[in-house]
């Protein structure tokens, strides 16, 4: 990490472990809100409960305002039956109390809903613009990875609804952590092979917090949310294909404090990683690269041993991140280090570290390897049978045929543009745009009749996307 904002980085990250003030520690154990008579209370989100039950354990009445930043007046009035319906309050309470947040529905509930064939994405609160959300996303992972603040830019957290009940299991065993980890590998099967299921995993992840609240052991708290990390990483990726940018950044943001949590380094750096994809596709390599960095940073402290794979990957996106900033030296140099790192033991990975790779070399201006790495992409992920996936380099391939010239250029093109009209994403739909453009400034009828099919099929989905006020 010796590019960009890594020193600097690296810097905040030391001061903010070696120093700072800390908040003093709540007088309360936590093992209070797992117990079965408070956590339906948590749930209910009655305040005036909670703090009997707190009084009951021996915190005074001026504790709980010191905790909570209320006045005692005020905490006299929610003891006498004052409801607290106010978000920013319920927040200011549950941090202040050391409760967890989705123990009182405030995390992740569904701010956004799917329905149909229609996909809504919640728009800004007044006065809030796209750009203070992308710094408040950037600032709010690194805060999540690293337990404190590092970057500026984090905004009061935008109110949510909490998730619906059922009944759930007295008590949880390692059983029910692997049946999780097993639904969430045949979802992310199902969404590698036809795109989408936002809506499915959106609805999974959110459900599936309130595990938190059902008793289990220690040795059973730790891997339970680090595979509800994995699972909101996830839905975070759904989304983002959905285009459903700010659900994906909830996601995403929880999946890191999740895996915090569970002491997971490796999975903090994955979450931190896809959100940095998704920052850079969306125009903004410079934020990209901070999530980059972070990661590698936070992957420096695992010992898991997929960590080579996804220092690699971090790397091969940071490269990208580069060449879109114009450094394309700091790029090459990247790219050459991932592959450096890791060799890809199986096709599918290779696959996917060479798409990468062709789309570096393809902004660095060199054609002729782009064409080679995607190819070569192009023949390995396609051998796993995930449409989705191989979709990407065939357009990539088939793009760089068509700007060359090349005969086989507009049957590539017509490929590409089928295997994409029947998956569910919106990403590889939004690909097609480029290639369409390639098409239009070739010369022939075929090639504006392929432009046309193809800006057919990249918007047919996005036209059901709705922006919600």
């Amino acid at each position: 990490m010796s590019y960009g904002h890594a020193g600097k980085l690296a810097a905040i990250v030391a001061g903010a472990q070696a120093g700072g003030a800390k908040k003093p520690t709540p007088p309360i154990d936590p093992v209070l809100y797992r117990r079965d008579d408070v956590c339906p209370v948590l749930a209910d989100r009655d305040i005036a409960a909670l703090y009997l039950i707190l009084k009951d354990e021996g915190v005074t009445q001026r504790q709980i305002a010191e905790l909570t930043g209320q006045s005692q007046s005020e905490v006299s009035e929610i003891l006498a039956g004052r409801k607290v319906l106010s978000y920013d309050l319920l927040v200011r309470i549950a941090e202040g109390l050391a409760v967890p947040r989705e123990l009182m529905g405030l995390s992740y509930g569904k701010d956004g809903a799917y329905g149909g064939d229609e996909v809504t994405v919640p728009g800004p609160p007044e006065g809030v613009t796209d750009e203070m959300l992308r710094r408040h996303f950037t600032a709010g992972l690194a805060a999540a990875a690293f337990g404190r603040p590092l970057l500026a830019g984090l905004l009061d957290p935008p109110p949510t609804m909490g998730v619906q009940r059922v009944p759930l299991p007295s008590r949880l065993t390692l059983g029910d952590v692997a049946d999780l980890r097993a639904g969430t590998g045949q979802l992310r099967s199902l969404a590698r092979r036809y795109g989408g299921q936002a809506d499915i995993v959106d609805a999974v992840a959110n459900r599936s917090m309130r595990l938190l609240s059902v008793p289990a052991d220690d040795a059973v708290q730790r891997p339970l949310r680090s595979a509800l990390s994995d699972l909101h990483e996830f839905a975070g990726w759904c989304c983002f294909d959905a285009r459903a940018y700010q659900v994906a950044r909830t996601h995403f943001t929880g999946a890191v404090r999740l895996a915090r949590d569970a002491n997971d380094p490796y999975a903090v750096a994955y979450a931190m990683y896809h959100a940095g994809c998704m920052t850079e596709e969306r125009g903004h390599p410079n934020d990209a690269l901070k999530l980059f960095q972070l990661g590698l940073f936070k992957l420096f402290e695992s010992h898991d041993p997929r960590a080579p794979a996804l220092e690699a990957w971090l790397q091969v996106d940071s490269g990208s991140a580069y060449a879109h900033l114009g450094y394309p030296d700091k790029a090459r140099s990247e790219l050459a280090a991932a592959w450096d790192v890791w060799q890809p033991p199986h096709e599918n990975d290779r696959g996917g570290l060479e798409w990468v790779t062709s789309l570096v070399e393809r902004d660095l201006g060199r054609i002729d390897v782009a064409e080679r790495f995607a190819a070569s992409s192009v023949r390995h992920w396609g051998s796993g049978g995930n449409r989705r996936d191989a979709a990407l380099p065939a357009i990539t391939l088939a793009e760089l045929h068509v700007m060359a010239g090349e005969p086989r250029g507009l049957t590539m093109a017509k490929t590409a543009i089928d295997t994409v009209a029947l998956l569910h994403s919106v990403r590889a739909r939004e690909r097609l745009v480029p290639l369409a453009a390639a098409l239009e400034n070739r010369r022939g009828s075929d090639g504006r009749e392929l432009a046309r099919m193809a800006r057919q099929v990249a918007g047919s989905l996005v036209t059901h996307v709705k922006m919600r006020a």
